[in-house]
């Protein structure tokens, strides 16, 4: 049991995502109704006929990544590759919620509700337009935070992911994270630029969603997950029902300590990483945070079947 599976965050995103599960195995189907219903929506039309920009909205985005992610793990658990195959889950930012449902710590309706509130109360926190998110690609933890501190006296701005080696995203007041990009290209990073987001996520400004997260999750129902979570926000392994609520509050406004997460697997005895759910965003930074790791991705009925057929081999 050498296998981590991991999970994407907002910005894999793309109409018909998970169309492929959907119609080829039923349990998958099951998912995404499972998801209508618990919204009171047909959140599955938008995933698998758009519009994009009706997808991309941060309140359909959350739920709709997650329905893919666990239409796919349902999808590897009809062919005979469940959770008891994993050593650890992750997932990056909203992935988490994905990974927790995927390991039984919570159902995919209350994870489905979670994010719609999540999404919701994201998107309020700060008015649109006055916050932003900035990629300094190609620059180090260390300068990335430096840049963030001189680019805060214009405003907030902090480090909201630390994604890979060279790929840090800061966070904060519009005026700030364009600061940050201008003091970035001084210091020498290949390509800063402004993320097309839709609020500051994972920075201070999320405070009031903090609290409205905090709330909800006091009175959700969560199990010890069958796999222990990675989590974001310490890069270190939780189990306890309470503590992973304290982790996901803490993740709304704490950063995203991807690269330090998957630096973790080797030394925790993983030798595979599985994503599951839709694009290939922590497939490529898994390769650039650790080349020894072998990678696999699952988002389609041809991703299963593959991944079926190299257990059977193995078997």
């Amino acid at each position: 049991m050498t296998f981590a599976y991991t999970f994407p965050g907002q910005g894999s995103q793309s109409a018909g995502m998970g169309l492929s599960l959907f119609e080829s195995y039923p349990s998958a189907r099951a998912v995404f109704e499972e998801v209508d219903d618990a919204l009171g929506e047909r959140l599955s039309r938008t995933i698998f006929e758009g519009p994009e920009e009706t997808l991309r909205l941060t309140v359909n985005a959350q739920p709709a990544l997650m329905a893919v992610s666990l239409a796919a793990m349902r999808a590897m658990e009809a062919e005979g590759v469940g959770i008891d195959n994993a050593m650890l889950v992750g997932g990056h930012s909203l992935g988490e919620y994905s990974a927790l449902a995927a390991a039984g710590a919570i159902s995919v309706a209350d994870a489905a509700k979670l994010l719609r509130l999540r999404g919701e109360a994201m998107q309020e926190a700060v008015p649109e337009g006055e916050g932003a998110m900035a990629a300094l690609l190609g620059l180090d933890l260390e300068t990335a935070e430096a840049v963030a501190s001189l680019a805060a006296e214009d405003g907030v701005c902090e480090v909201a992911n630390d994604n890979a080696p060279g790929q840090c995203v800061v966070s904060g007041t519009r005026a700030a994270v364009e600061r940050a990009i201008e003091i970035a290209r001084e210091k020498g990073a290949r390509r800063p630029m402004l993320l097309p987001v839709s609020a500051p996520f994972h920075c201070s400004l999320m405070a009031p969603a903090a609290r409205a997260m905090e709330a909800a999750l006091g009175t959700a129902k969560f199990e010890a997950p069958k796999a222990p979570l990675l989590a974001n926000v310490s890069a270190s392994r939780l189990i306890d029902p309470t503590a992973i609520k304290d982790s996901l509050v803490a993740q709304v406004t704490g950063r995203v300590r991807w690269r330090e997460s998957v630096a973790q697997f080797a030394s925790l005895g993983v030798r595979t990483v599985l994503e599951i759910g839709a694009g290939r965003v922590l497939t490529g930074l898994a390769k650039r945070i650790d080349s020894s790791l072998e990678t696999i991705t699952i988002n389609s009925a041809a991703d299963v079947a593959r991944l079926a057929e190299r257990g059977a081999a193995a078997a």
